[in-house]
């Protein structure tokens, strides 16, 4: 092979080498991937609601703010205490309402003299706080009852009230059934015509006369109510029943007084009738209702009733800035770290006055379940923990007062220590101020009973500390 041969051979081996090299590679076409299952992109989990913080609910002339003393609580059984808080609106300028009375007076023997004088004098004050279109009557009552009719308040008419106020005068028992009626007799005489209809009730004794048992005496007040008329009891002197006239004011939806000294009558009768004249609400009851797994452990204070999962408080009549509180104790149940409890929903139904018709305002309050206990503690409300606290410790002031009564000191100091105690701890809560004036009622309480040593220094000490027990409960605009 000569050399041009083996030149133009080996040349076209580099062409094919360069051509096979030059192209692009064949590639088998690849087979498409098999379809992957769809993974969603991870949602986080939606955080559980918050706890209910103080909820307050308006649809008339009555605010209800409502709260928890633990918006937190642990996993297991806990004491969960709610407070609400009623409230009547404010009527700025607004004329007073007109207002239908009546004026019951206890003329039994044991009124005679300075608590009688005092009496008339502060009847006589009323009958001149009166306008042309309210009406009176007043009643007086010992053994046997006597009464001024219901009659329009003018001029001339107020002339004859004080003329009759001046021919009362003490003799016989105490009639107090007798009386409470026929003041309801004279007040439903014109009771139509009137928004306002109210009985005021004044007795410094124990019924002895008529009916003399106390179920059946509050049943007369009831019935007197359930007409829509209000009782508003004071007690004068040491010797009257406190209980009895409480259940009267309780059951009448009016307000209590007590007074050692008759002198201060007329200021509290200017203050009922104030308090009648811009009523703003009457027929008002707060209801609890109770989920599945929520316990009533007892509504501080007042009388309730339980029907199913519902607990129903009856309130006073409310004028206007009036504020009442209710505290009650629920058990409450903690199932799942992070879960919120529904504690309760709240109703409050009431007849406006403003509005001229019934209204009902709502609220609902729950609680997170946590377990840690520094969250528990951080988070407790100290408000309602206060509020709680009060309330305990006038059922622990009732206790005591009644102890005294029947000359078991040790244990009355012993419910008062307590209460000092509890106030101590509200005060690692929501700091010492916030119960300073407290824990020095309690002091007072305590001390007072120390040097109470005649019977009627004991009887002051004890209607002194139910009254403030009252006031304790949350009884704050219908205790005098």
């Amino acid at each position: 092979m000569n050399k041009t041969s083996t030149f133009l051979a080996l040349a076209g081996t580099l062409a094919l080498v360069a051509l096979v090299l030059g192209m692009p590679r064949a590639v088998s076409p690849t087979p498409p991937a098999p379809p992957q299952p769809h993974i969603a992109t991870p949602v986080p989990p939606t955080p559980p609601p918050p706890p209910t913080p103080p909820a307050q609910a308006s649809n008339g002339s009555l605010t209800m703010t409502s709260r928890l003393s633990h918006p937190y609580i642990t996993l297991g059984s806990s004491d969960e205490f709610v407070t609400v808080d009623v409230t009547g609106a404010e009527v700025p300028g607004s004329q007073r309402s007109p207002v239908n009375l009546a004026l019951v007076i206890d003329r039994s023997g044991s009124m005679s003299g300075y608590k009688l004088a005092q009496a008339k004098q502060a009847a006589r004050q009323l009958v001149n706080l009166l306008r042309d279109e309210d009406r009176l009557s007043i009643v007086h009552y010992g053994s046997d009852v006597k009464a001024l009719p219901s009659m329009a308040a003018t001029s001339s008419n107020r002339a004859r009230m004080l003329q009759y106020i001046e021919g009362i005068w003490d003799e016989g028992g105490t009639n107090i059934s007798a009386g409470l009626t026929t003041g309801q007799n004279q007040v439903n005489t014109a009771r139509r015509e009137y928004k306002v209809n109210r009985i005021i009730l004044i007795s410094d004794g124990q019924p002895t006369e008529g009916v003399t048992d106390e179920q059946s005496l509050k049943q007369v007040v009831k019935n007197i109510r359930a007409q829509g008329v209000t009782v508003s009891s004071i007690g004068v002197g040491t010797d009257f029943n406190e209980d009895l006239m409480q259940a009267f004011a309780e059951y009448g939806a009016g307000a209590y007084g007590f007074l050692e000294d008759a002198g201060k009558l007329a200021g509290i009768f200017q203050k009922d009738l104030q308090q009648a004249a811009t009523l703003v609400a009457r027929n008002v009851e707060l209801s609890f209702e109770l989920p599945d797994g929520v316990l009533l452990g007892e509504v501080l204070g007042y009388q309730a009733h339980q029907a199913g999962r519902t607990v129903r408080v009856a309130m006073p009549d409310f004028s206007a800035g009036q504020t009442e509180r209710v505290v009650a104790r629920l058990k409450v149940t903690g199932s799942a770290v992070g879960q919120a409890v529904n504690v309760t929903g709240l109703k409050l139904t009431y007849t406006d006055l403003l509005k001229d018709g019934t209204v009902e305002s709502t609220a609902s309050l729950s609680a997170m379940v946590t377990d840690r206990m520094e969250e528990v503690a951080a988070k407790q409300d100290k408000d309602a923990t206060v509020y709680a606290v009060r309330a305990r410790s006038a059922a622990n002031l009732q206790k005591a007062a009644e102890a005294l009564k029947v000359g078991r000191r040790d244990e009355a100091r012993q419910l008062i220590q307590l209460n000092q105690e509890m106030f101590n701890e509200a005060a690692s809560v929501a700091g010492a101020p916030a119960v300073a004036a407290d824990m020095a009622e309690q002091k007072a309480a305590y001390d007072e009973y120390e040097q109470a040593q005649s019977s009627e220094e004991v009887n002051a000490a004890v209607k002194r500390s139910k009254s403030k027990a009252l006031k304790d409960f949350g009884r704050m605009g219908s205790t005098y």
